[in-house]
């Protein structure tokens, strides 16, 4: 055989050898979406008294309008109606020379509810999430943190810390949560070369689970919002963002701006896929902007990462005799207080009090007795699913306060 025969012959045996990992990473992948789809055709529905009705939905959501984007709002709503989603949190970029918050989607459209936010960045870099937002957000000046927190809310904005370990000011008071987990931040893990293969094998049949790869429990923001509830003794809400810019990609647009070719990765129906929020408002009050902006300023929500499980249905809850109230809420201590898990899949639960783990079981119901004042929320594991993705939470409940 000549050379140069035996050359191009190894450099295709290379390439070989090279790509088998890829090849079995897209296996992987194949063997957990047929895991996920078993999963989701056993769920546990109860039949339980239900005094209140559940929402799914996405926060931390741009358009083009406040720049960082390319997104359209006809973008986002079929992004939105895609995953049959009941409310998108919108929090633009600010701009100095028009009000981002009252240009953006705001009100019902396609049948879905949106709330007009703004993403604040102040003159220390800390960030915060406001809804609704105000165009005072783009000429924040010289107020500190506090200062700016304390002039939103004589306007009635909820404000949610944004990217927790780069927030500087956890003394400030008036912040009513913390986004715990964030989408974009997350993606930082991605190794730009292994994702370019494993897109090349496995883009085309499984997009959305090409997060498996990369998603990772936010343990140190978790740790930062255990701390901050700890040490001001205030209940605050844990929430996840999506942080959704659809500008991750290729196109070839004409002259008009019309797409002719291209491949988007964060695609807001693939975004809003992943990760959401589900918030859980009183039988009897409508979906309106005012009844779910309170309800997630109270922390009745949970976060979940649906694109493992449709995690509907999911309950914690605080009993005391009679008395029954929902993550989110206190509840006086006593003997007889009891933590209730209920959901749709058996799962390990893990219960935490003030940052720390007590308890832990397998279930898809279980009560917890307890001994002591703190502040309590669960994680839920789905152990049948295969690594890495059994090794990340499934569920992040908000917190129930025992007093």
């Amino acid at each position: 055989m000549k050379r140069w025969k035996k050359i191009v012959l190894f450099l295709v045996l290379v390439l070989l050898i090279s790509q088998a990992p890829f090849a079995y990473r897209r296996y992987k992948l194949g063997r957990l979406q047929k895991a996920i789809n078993q999963l989701n055709s056993k769920r546990l529905v109860y039949s339980r008294e239900e005094s209140l009705t559940e929402y799914k939905g996405v926060i931390h959501v741009h358009s083009s309008l406040g720049g960082h984007s390319s997104g359209s709002y006809e973008e986002i709503i079929s992004g939105a109606q895609a995953n049959r989603l009941d409310f998108v949190v919108m929090t633009e970029h600010p701009s100095k020379n028009f009000d981002t918050a009252a240009m953006t989607l705001k009100g019902i459209h396609g049948g879905v509810l949106f709330i007009n936010g703004n993403e604040a960045v102040l003159a220390n870099q800390d960030r915060l999430l406001l809804m609704p937002g105000d165009e005072a957000v783009a000429n924040v000046g010289n107020l500190t943190t506090a200062e700016f927190i304390a002039q939103q809310k004589s306007k009635g904005a909820v404000a949610l810390v944004a990217y927790p370990q780069e927030f500087k000011s956890w003394g400030a008071a008036g912040y009513d949560g913390v986004e715990v987990y964030n989408l974009f931040t997350n993606s930082r893990r991605i190794n730009p070369i292994m994702m370019f293969f494993d897109g090349l094998w496995s883009y085309r049949s499984y997009p959305e689970l090409l997060f498996a790869y990369f998603y990772e429990r936010p343990s140190e923001n978790l740790k930062l919002w255990d701390q901050a509830q700890i040490e001001s003794g205030r209940r605050l809400v844990a929430t996840a963002g999506n942080d959704a810019h659809a500008n991750v990609g290729l196109s070839l647009n004409d002259s008009t701006g019309k797409k002719l070719l291209g491949i988007q990765l964060d695609s807001y129906e693939r975004s809003f896929r992943l990760v959401r929020m589900h918030v859980l408002i009183p039988i009897g009050q409508d979906l309106t902007a005012a009844n779910l902006v309170a309800a997630l300023k109270e922390g009745h929500c949970f976060i979940a990462f649906d694109i493992f499980g449709d995690a509907t249905g999911f309950r914690f809850s605080a009993m005391k005799g009679a008395e029954r109230t929902v993550q989110g809420s206190e509840i006086p201590f006593s003997p007889s207080t009891r933590l209730v898990v209920n959901t749709p899949q058996i799962s390990r639960i893990v219960l935490f009090r003030n940052g720390d783990v007590v308890q832990e079981l397998s279930a898809a119901n279980a009560e917890f007795d307890v001994r002591e004042r703190g502040t309590y929320r669960v994680e839920l594991f789905l152990t049948q699913l295969p690594k890495p993705v059994s090794d990340q939470p499934w569920i992040i409940s908000n917190a129930i306060y025992v007093r």
